[in-house]
């Protein structure tokens, strides 16, 4: 990748880069109620 390649936008790297930290995201969420038996909305106080 060239240095005056954009990396926002929908390119490639942005993109990868969504993908892992809404994997992340996904898992932490799922570990965090599987930890507290509450779901993520009661978690924060709205359900």
């Amino acid at each position: 990748m060239s240095d005056n390649a954009s990396r926002f936008g929908f390119v490639n790297f942005a993109e990868t880069w969504n993908g892992r930290l809404a994997m992340m995201g996904f898992v932490i969420g799922l570990g965090t109620e599987l930890l507290t038996g509450q779901g993520i909305l009661a978690q924060i106080g709205l359900g």
